[in-house]
């Protein structure tokens, strides 16, 4: 079975008849936002519109995060859930059980870089943890990183181990002073740069400093290893537009009307 997963940071925007639209053009099975302060009753009525198929997923501990899916609740129970992030257990009937994590980390703006990466290092224990206990490592880890996938926290041994090449990744773990750190694929690195399709990333930020990016990807997900062949690159999209609707203004990201950040959606077969 095929499971379509949306994450936006709608940057606190009404913006629910986009969602919508977007999820239903999309088929989205799992919708993840950041930044929504969408009443979700209101975006349940625009996603069951045309049915009653969509559910709320009620948060614990996590406001950061709001998740909508076909699911009923008691199919993605929460098993963690602190301030920046929540972790589900998707299990459905006759389905592979795996983990969803889901996040929204401190940007640049709060947090200088080393503690960025201390956070990293935090959830990716946790996680070890969680799957420790669960029993497996088939996760998946997806949200508004408010990191690149080159800074420190995402590829350090200690943080989320995060390889560009899905080769190394099949290698499973990587030895460092004696200890397993276990790797997450990142294909995210494959949207750098003009010659991908769609845009060069997913958020925009210039200033007047010396060091300046343009195009960021702070929005990712991260792929265990377990999960790999669960996971075609191919189907993983950052769009600009839905419908005759673009999300873009002068050819950036439209934060006033839509988001500061454009969303990216990928398919799991399971």
């Amino acid at each position: 079975m095929q499971i379509t997963f949306l994450f936006w940071n709608i940057r606190r925007n009404p913006i629910e008849a986009v969602v919508s639209e977007l999820v239903q053009d999309h088929q989205v099975d799992i919708v993840i936002l950041a930044e929504s302060m969408i009443n979700p009753v209101d975006l349940l009525s625009k996603l069951n519109d045309r049915s009653t198929e969509y559910h709320f997923s009620p948060q614990v501990g996590c406001l950061k995060i709001q998740l909508f899916s076909r699911f009923e609740a008691k199919f993605i129970e929460p098993i963690f859930e602190y301030g920046r992030m929540t972790v589900r257990r998707l299990n459905l009937p006759g389905l592979t059980e795996i983990l969803i994590c889901m996040v929204h980390m401190p940007s640049k703006r709060d947090w200088s870089a080393e503690s960025q990466a201390d956070e990293c290092n935090r959830i990716a224990e946790q996680i070890r943890g969680l799957e420790t206990e669960v029993g497996h490592s088939r996760t998946l880890l997806v949200g508004d990183f408010n990191m690149n996938p080159f800074d420190h926290g995402i590829v350090s041994a200690r943080g989320f181990h995060a390889v560009m090449s899905r080769k190394i990744a099949q290698e499973r773990q990587r030895t460092v002073q004696g200890l397993d750190y276990p790797f997450f694929y990142n294909p995210m690195w494959n949207f750098f740069g003009d010659t991908t399709p769609g845009m060069p990333g997913t958020f925009y930020f210039r200033n007047a400093e010396h060091r300046v990016y343009f195009w960021n990807i702070l929005d990712q997900v991260l792929i265990r290893p377990d999960l790999l062949d669960s996971f075609d690159v191919n189907n993983l999209r950052v769009p600009d537009s839905v419908g005759d609707l673009s999300f873009l203004r002068n050819g950036l990201p439209d934060k006033d009307a839509i988001s500061d950040h454009l969303p990216i959606i990928f398919r799991m077969d399971l």
